[in-house]
């Protein structure tokens, strides 16, 4: 029983975790769609570029914060840390039912930026030590469908905030995250906690590597700053749909946004969990005869990526919209869903939650820029072009991760 149950844990904490990331981008995601109800009340954010400041105060704090939050998940319980960023983010929006100006807001947005960042690099790396070359992509890309169901249910948040109001659509869900981050101190297990303890007595003990001794290692790392760059790059589009496409599809479909939020978060949502079944079980196949089955089969999410960007910009009518959401969609979950295991072929486990974090404050640094920056686009009436501008920008990250990325490895320790 005891080893049935050992074999079938790896696959709870996915489910346990997959919770949490549908929670992780839910509470940051209802933000975008309920703004026309909270602007009634709070006026500054009438203003587009007022709003997009909003939305990237939270972008640049996680992203300077992400960094630590990887190196203190490499050197303590990845559980405790992922329990309480949890319990912070979810008081964080409890709160933002409270206010009643738009300091306070951005003051809770920035706080939300620090527990939020705590999250990811401990996340991914717990999953990929629980899981195998074998179920890695797979199982990293389950975690992430969880990631955009959070955000096809944030799209939600203006019919909510219809149905209750604004304040008490914080408070709910605020409290709902409470309440499961009490669950997973009892359910979570941090895995060298929880591996048997003749494993943990026969590995070899990791050197106690400083800080900055560990920053210069992973950046000595040549293959590591061309992951750096796609990552960033591609983060790009991920941030402007995240917070720009309901604002899009409102304008160009000439429809109210509690049809427009739901449309473009769902449409994406639903494509990107296809390409996770898609990339996941692909790559995890692939890697068997290639070593650089990763790379390709996150290139050819990448690829597909780049004329969706164009039409959805470019394009007219909802067919069109829908169109490119689901084409970007699914290159987004085949691209997304490699990119801790294609880490994980470039550094080793005990720096892995550190160069996460790193790409993930690159990355949400662009993310941020591209987010205040299509804020300014859409006060000019500018947005549609400015997403497809972003379809070369995923081609010049689509280029680098071809020319660069030559793995000897598939799990490097």
């Amino acid at each position: 029983m005891k080893e049935r149950f050992a074999k079938i844990y790896p696959w709870i904490v996915v489910g346990l975790l997959w919770v949490v990331a549908l929670l992780n981008y839910m509470d940051r995601q209802m933000l975008s769609t309920m703004r026309d109800y909270m602007a009634l009340d709070i006026s500054e954010l009438n203003s587009a570029e007022a709003f997009g400041a909003l939305m990237g105060i939270f972008l640049w704090i996680y992203a300077v914060v992400s960094p630590f939050a990887g190196t203190v998940a490499d050197r303590m319980s990845r559980k405790w840390l992922i329990v309480g960023s949890l319990a912070v983010w979810s008081f964080v929006t409890l709160m933002m039912g409270y206010c009643t100006t738009f300091s306070q807001l951005k003051w809770l947005r920035g706080l939300m930026g620090v527990s939020e960042a705590l999250y990811i690099p401990s996340s991914l790396s717990l999953i990929a030590d629980y899981h195998s070359g074998k179920s890695r992509s797979l199982a990293v890309g389950i975690h992430m469908t969880g990631l955009y169901l959070g955000q096809a249910l944030g799209g939600f948040g203006a019919n909510f905030a219809s149905v209750l109001t604004w304040q008490q659509t914080f408070q709910w869900f605020g409290i709902i995250g409470i309440v499961y981050a009490v669950v997973l101190v009892f359910f979570l297990r941090e895995k060298r906690d929880y591996a048997p303890k003749a494993v943990v007595q026969d590995a070899p003990k990791a050197p106690n590597v400083s800080i900055w001794k560990s920053f210069a290692l992973i950046f000595s790392n040549i293959a590591f700053w061309a992951i750096l760059f796609f990552f960033a790059s591609s983060s790009m589009p991920g941030w402007a749909t995240k917070n720009w496409l309901p604002t899009l599809f409102q304008g160009s479909l000439d429809i109210p946004m509690e049809k427009a939020g739901p449309i473009a978060t769902i449409t994406i949502a639903a494509a990107s969990l296809l390409g996770v079944l898609i990339g996941g079980p692909l790559s995890d196949r692939w890697v068997k005869k290639n070593l650089r089955g990763r790379i390709f089969t996150s290139a050819i999410g990448l690829a597909m990526m780049i004329p969706a960007l164009v039409l959805v910009g470019l394009g007219n009518g909802l067919v069109a919209a829908i169109a490119a959401g689901v084409i970007f969609g699914v290159g987004y979950g085949m691209f997304d869903t490699n990119n801790m295991p294609i880490l994980c072929q470039f550094v080793p486990s005990r720096l892995r939650a550190t160069a996460y974090g790193f790409m993930n404050t690159v990355g949400v640094a662009m993310g941020a820029v591209c987010t205040q920056v299509l804020g300014r686009m859409q006060d000019g009436g500018h947005l549609g072009l400015a997403f497809a501008v972003l379809g070369i920008v995923t081609a010049l990250a689509l280029a680098v991760q071809l020319l660069v990325l030559k793995p000897t490895t598939d799990d490097m320790q």
